[in-house]
């Protein structure tokens, strides 16, 4: 038995929230400006009921660039 929610996997990725294990459908990539430099994007992971608000936060510090499907995302991107 394992820990993982239904239909997650160790290896799936899982949303980025607090507390959540749901899988991670969505991708919001962000930058800091005063650590990053402009082309340098970070991801945060984001289940459909979590992509809002996790979008929410990352808006109000100016730090979301876009949010694209998870499935769209080459590794090594973020």
């Amino acid at each position: 038995m394992t820990d993982s929610a239904p239909g997650t996997g160790p290896e799936e990725p899982q949303c980025s929230a607090r507390d959540c294990r749901a899988g991670a459908v969505w991708a919001l990539r962000w930058n800091n400006p005063k650590i990053h430099t402009p082309d340098r994007r970070k991801i945060w992971l984001a289940c459909d009921e979590h992509r809002e608000s996790l979008s929410a936060f990352l808006s109000r510090r100016d730090f979301l660039k876009d949010v694209v499907p998870l499935a769209d995302v080459e590794p090594g991107d973020g």
